[in-house]
């Protein structure tokens, strides 16, 4: 039998973000987007079956055989958590780990920008932190409560499936609530919630109906709510939620919408070319009137624009969050460009910076030389 807490020690020590179990094949960690072939033998269905049996006990395991899918967390010696996925594949159990970091990291280590911070001061309403699977949305989510935590005495509950980053109370109350075992599912822990005398509620995933009219709820009646969904922008985020609902309650939505979003932040990770990791580069859409305007009459086309041309606000496009990585060192050319939404368009912007980094100074008259 593989010993599945030795893969994970493995996998902290080398680094690693994710560890993936397949039956016929070798475990594999991902480090840094690539993946590597772990040195051992390859995995049997019965070694994926006795890692779920381990890790979740006989109650859940038969869950998971009703089910065919599983999430949970685990921990190792050493205070590491996970994340984990138990599925099947080709009638086959298969296992996917996320690494979940210790320590919530602060908003500028994480190199995001300047107004997210500000966003933690928001006395109500709906901010979202979007991204594909991987893209550190979470991540970005507990520094957010990290930094609300060390400056205002609130009380904080997080609805998460499962509880990712372990956030110790310093001057807030927090309440980490898990999906499956501390509450069945997300609305049910948000319909409680809502009577817990919360100030700030923080939502793992907008993924239903049923959840999203419920954040959307308690955001409209003077909480500040976080949640994130799956989406890789703001017009792609406001119409998602749009199109949860049927056709009938749109418009109604629209208005909700309008009144109660603060922000949107999309985020993506890019290899970091200066050290070992990674960084996010993000899209930041700002509620202004006019954001709302476009919201609540269904112009979602427009608001493109409207963070091109509210860069003194604090939004930015991103391609706008790219360069801004590149220049920093960050990042790599090439990877920027091919990544950014318009390649032709980033290339001469990275080159018409860099003739303006290379031009002569003036020297101003009288002054030494």
């Amino acid at each position: 039998m593989i010993d599945i807490k030795s893969i994970l020690a493995l996998a902290i020590e080398n680094r690693a973000s994710d560890v993936h179990i397949n039956v016929g094949m070798p475990p594999v960690f991902r480090r840094d987007t690539e993946l590597i072939d772990m040195d051992a033998a390859p995995v049997t269905d019965q070694d994926a079956r006795g890692m779920v049996l381990a890790m979740v006990g006989p109650e859940k395991m038969k869950k998971f055989d009703e089910h065919r899918d599983l999430d949970f967390s685990t921990e190792i010696t050493g205070g590491h958590r996970f994340r984990v996925n138990a599925h099947y594949q080709r009638d086959t159990v298969a296992i996917s780990f996320r690494v979940i970091p210790n320590q919530v990291h602060n908003i500028d280590d994480l190199h995001l920008p300047p107004i997210v911070k500000e966003l933690t001061d928001l006395p109500r309403g709906l901010v979202l932190v979007t991204g594909h699977t991987g893209s550190g949305k979470s991540t970005s989510l507990a520094a957010m409560i990290g930094l609300i935590n060390s400056r205002y005495s609130k009380r904080i509950i997080t609805l998460e499936d499962p509880v990712e980053y372990l956030i110790e109370n310093d001057r807030c109350m927090i309440e980490q609530r898990e999906i499956g075992s501390d509450c069945p599912n997300f609305a049910s822990g948000l319909r409680h919630a809502l009577r817990q005398d919360p100030d700030i509620i923080m939502v793992g995933e907008m993924r239903d109906l049923e959840t999203t009219s419920f954040t959307i709820t308690a955001a409209e009646t003077g909480h500040l709510v976080f949640s994130t969904l799956h989406t890789i922008n703001a017009p792609q985020s406001i119409e998602r939620i749009v199109d949860i609902y049927p056709a009938g309650q749109q418009n109604q939505i629209r208005t909700m919408l309008a009144n109660t979003l603060q922000a949107v932040i999309s985020q993506t990770l890019f290899r970091r070319i200066d050290e070992p990791g990674m960084v996010p580069c993000t899209e930041i859409l700002l509620c202004t009137s006019a954001t709302r305007n476009c919201i609540r009459e269904n112009r979602i086309y427009e608001i493109p624009n409207i963070i091109e041309t509210s860069r003194r606000l604090g939004m930015q496009t991103m391609d706008n969050g790219i360069a801004e990585m590149y220049f920093k060192g960050f990042i790599d050319r090439d990877e920027a460009i091919v990544r950014s939404s318009n390649p032709g368009k980033m290339e001469k912007m990275l080159v018409n910076a860099g003739k303006m980094d290379n031009a002569p100074q003036l020297v101003k008259a009288g002054a030494d030389r």
